[in-house]
């Protein structure tokens, strides 16, 4: 590491509390901003990024700046997560660019890069999952039979086994989509689905002074997968931004901050981005809902909680509402 990086640091982190606010200077091309490192994504900073992203910022800086001072490195990691399509990219693009603008050098890393599988593949498999469960659950419950198979081949083919108010119709495929759902609980999130050692890896080579590591990079053909060296010398932060982010196999963050979303909002922005295709709307929903039920059992560790609106929750507050959303969708369903 180099000394005078660290003097350099030590003089902005002097500044810096020496300052009793931070005021964000105005962005003239958002264009311009440097965005995070996942191949072919589409990242468009509007109005709405903006603002939470300088509501964030003062905070964030506030939990970071002991942190830096404390590591020998002068380096900290941060992880920006949330149900996709709530705007980590954006957002923590922004983040990194106001960090680079007070002299604290940050880089933006993208987790979707550390997926054992390629998007189509990986939804291909989570598929493959729902359905094997799905069915086992029927045969342990009795209910499998030859009539029962030809009738759910036939939703599957159609991509409405997933679908909920089907149940009305086929009071067994409650059984199935159940035990579908408590499959992907074992496999979303976890090690079989995420490199999440790899990442922690990374973590702990940039905390510990490393200026040049290899960065994963994955698209979404089977040949574009890569790595490209990155120079981290003059860099004060990594901003992880990812759906997991604030997950418990994710070991080394220093501050994981959570932007709340329901999943109904989620699903709207993944079909306005169009990154379902070719996956049933209904299974979709289904994983996003088992990953917010991820997020919130996470939720308790995330070091700020900041609402749809641009609001900072506490944990309390987080629950509360993410339960009232809950039971509004929970009571549409039943109607």
């Amino acid at each position: 590491m180099n000394d005078s990086f660290i003097s350099k640091t030590n003089r902005v982190l002097d500044e810096l509390s020496l300052k009793n606010s931070w005021t964000p200077q105005s962005i003239q091309d958002v264009d311009e901003i440097p965005k995070g490192d996942m191949p072919g994504d589409s990242i468009q900073i509007g109005p709405e990024h903006i603002k939470k992203s300088q509501v964030i910022f003062p905070r964030m800086l506030e939990l970071v700046i002991p942190i830096i001072k404390e590591n020998p490195y002068k380096r900290a990691v941060i992880s920006l997560c949330g149900g996709s399509g709530v705007g980590k990219s954006e957002i923590a693009s922004l983040l990194s660019f106001y960090l680079n603008q007070i002299g604290l050098g940050s880089y933006t890393l993208s987790g979707d890069n550390y997926f054992h599988r390629i998007p189509k593949y990986n939804d291909a498999e989570r598929l493959r999952i729902f359905r094997y469960n799905g069915i086992n659950g029927l045969i342990c419950s009795g209910r499998y039979s030859a009539d029962l198979r030809n009738i759910l081949k036939e939703l599957q083919e159609s991509g409405k086994d997933a679908d909920p108010e089907l149940v009305r119709e086929y009071p067994w495929l409650s059984i199935y989509q159940e035990a579908g759902r408590k499959g992907l609980r074992e496999y979303l999130g976890t090690n079989h689905e995420i490199n999440f050692n790899e990442l922690v890896s990374i973590i702990g080579r940039f905390k510990n002074g490393e200026s040049g590591i290899y960065l994963r990079r994955m698209g979404r053909e089977d040949t574009e997968l890569w790595y490209d060296l990155i120079d981290f010398s003059d860099k004060n932060i990594l901003l992880i931004e990812w759906t997991h982010g604030n997950n418990h196999n994710l070991q080394g963050v220093d501050i994981p901050i959570l932007l709340s979303s329901t999943p109904q909002e989620t699903l709207e922005h993944r079909k306005a981005r169009k990154r379902d295709k070719g996956v049933d709307s209904s299974f979709t929903a289904t994983v996003l809902d088992l990953e917010q039920d991820l997020l919130m059992s996470q939720a308790s560790k995330a070091s700020l909680i900041v609402s749809k609106g641009g609001a900072i929750l506490s944990y309390n507050d987080y629950m509360r509402i993410m339960k009232r959303d809950q039971n509004v969708v929970e009571a549409r369903n039943v109607q």
